[in-house]
């Protein structure tokens, strides 16, 4: 069974539908796989009876031979995704007790193609982090070269425990966040495939939002073929959510790896992300993969993004001015958590959001209203609006000279807890989301591929990224690198 919990969903869903397992054996298995791995505090909660009950359903339906895409396969997700009857904490205090009425549209969509939800997975609270250290339940820990000490290897963040639950094999794929590389960056640091779709391809009804015009959900997968399944299944305009794209999605399907060729290629090499910081592994690895794609028939190119050196600090800017608007919903009076205080209005609203939230959270509000002042607003925020436009414009211009980017997605490898912590949450963002948010700011897709492990035995990953709705050729390159490079798998025994 172990080979099993590491195996694709199309392998998965052959054994369900012939009979060989059942969706409850695979259920089961994953469920006894979480509690195997509860060392890497990838879960926040566990939905063991919730979990059983959907795989009975499925049961059912194969039963009756009604199977759907994703029958009997088991899915996490980030807890900032609603979940009716179910906790959605976004590892805070403030929500540590909030059930919500209704699901996220794509839990929905996964629930009605037969998937099957075994739990909500750990973040760093509200989103806010890189590191998937800042949740008032602890941090992920990274399960690549894990030892039994005090010390360990970060999962990246925010979205870290869905990085870990893939990667461990306590379920096929899960969803997480990407608001400034919070998909892709964990991904990076686990092993991962990890996709950051085009802004408005999937719904963010029912996402607990952080930067409204940047969040979208993300897909972390251990393959990039398991990761198309999961993303024609969510995918698609949604009247909850008017920021979608009204066109129907249409579906996409990929060749075989060895039928697909990536001749006349262009693809671009920024030089902007050759910077400061970048380490000589990830620099090697860059390389090395540049020269498998131009060896293959595609033409290299560098290209220049301007702006990229003024991107992360706009994206700061405007990342905490929307972070002061989102949470000012959370006053202690019509929902999640309130102060024992009751002697005035106003003191009730300063215990509560003292007590719910942590420093980090607070820091970014208290920052958002300082810059959203009347005498700061065009200083900084008119001023990082239109910075952001002039960076959506390098990339319109970069698009007329090559078809895709590759760059990579992190500057190094996952580093030390201990190491970690030495940096502020500020400091930390600056640097782990430097090569991922400008895809946030731009709105496009973008995925993570894991390429080859470091000298310490770490996964190194690149990241290609592409005009909007290019999502097909993007996997389609994405999946033709995955076979060449052919990525050790994690092994189970490690756990």
């Amino acid at each position: 069974m172990d080979k099993l919990l590491l195996s694709s969903i199309n392998t998965a869903s052959r054994l369900i539908q012939d009979g060989t397992i059942t969706s409850l054996d695979l259920t089961n298995a994953c469920l006894s796989q979480i509690r195997k791995t509860k060392k890497f505090n990838a879960f926040i909660s566990v939905t063991d009876e919730l979990a059983k009950t959907q795989a009975e359903r499925s049961q059912q339906r194969c039963r009756e031979n009604n199977q759907s895409e994703l029958e009997g396969i088991t899915v996490a997700l980030k807890d900032n995704f609603c979940t009716r009857g179910v906790k959605t904490t976004c590892a805070s205090k403030m929500l540590e007790n909030f059930v919500p009425p209704y699901n996220a549209t794509v839990y929905q969509r996964l629930l009605d193609k037969g998937a099957i939800l075994v739990g909500k997975t750990n973040m760093d609270q509200f989103a806010m982090g890189s590191g998937t250290v800042d949740s008032i339940y602890g941090p992920a820990k990274n399960p690549w070269n894990f030892k039994e000490d005090d010390d360990f290897y970060i999962a990246g963040g925010s979205s870290g425990g869905s990085a870990v639950a893939v990667a461990t094999g306590t379920c096929f794929g899960a969803l997480g966040s990407d608001t400034g590389g919070s998909t892709r960056n964990p991904a990076s640091y686990c092993g991962l495939v990890g996709l950051k779709p085009t802004y408005g391809l999937v719904s963010r009804y029912g996402l607990i939002p952080l930067v409204n015009s940047m969040d979208v959900p993300g897909i972390l997968t251990r393959n990039i073929d398991d990761c198309v399944q999961i993303l024609n299944v969510i995918a698609g305009h949604d009247h909850n959510d008017s920021t979608t794209c009204p066109k129907p999605h249409r579906k996409i399907v990929l060749p075989p790896a060895k039928q697909m060729s990536i001749k006349n290629l262009k693809v671009g090499i920024p030089k902007e992300y050759c910077c400061e910081g970048i380490s000589n592994e990830i620099l090697d690895t860059w390389n090395e993969v540049a020269n498998l794609l131009e060896d293959s028939g595609a033409d290299i190119k560098e290209v220049s993004l301007p702006h990229t050196e003024y991107s992360i600090v706009c994206y700061s800017i405007l990342n905490q001015c929307e972070v002061q608007s989102n949470m000012a919903r959370y006053d202690g009076i019509e929902f999640g958590y309130r102060a024992n205080e009751n002697s005035s209005v106003e003191k009730l609203f300063t215990q509560t959001r003292s007590e719910g939230f942590n420093e980090v959270v607070r820091n970014r509000i208290l920052a958002g209203n300082y810059f959203l002042l009347t005498r700061n607003y065009e200083k900084y925020f008119s001023k990082a609006m239109k910075v952001r436009r002039t960076i959506v414009n390098d990339f319109y211009k970069v698009w007329e000279e090559v078809q895709i980017l590759l760059t990579p997605t992190t500057l190094t490898t996952a580093p030390l807890y201990s190491e970690f912590i030495k940096k502020t949450n500020r400091d930390q963002c600056a640097y782990q989301d430097y090569c991922t948010q400008s895809a946030n700011m731009a709105g496009i897709p973008a995925v993570t591929i894991p390429i080859k492990l470091s000298r310490v035995g770490m996964p190194i990953s690149l990241q290609l990224m592409g005009r909007n709705l290019s999502e097909p050729m993007l996997l389609a390159v994405a999946k033709f690198i995955e076979h060449a490079v052919q990525f050790p798998k994690y092994s189970l025994g490690n756990s």
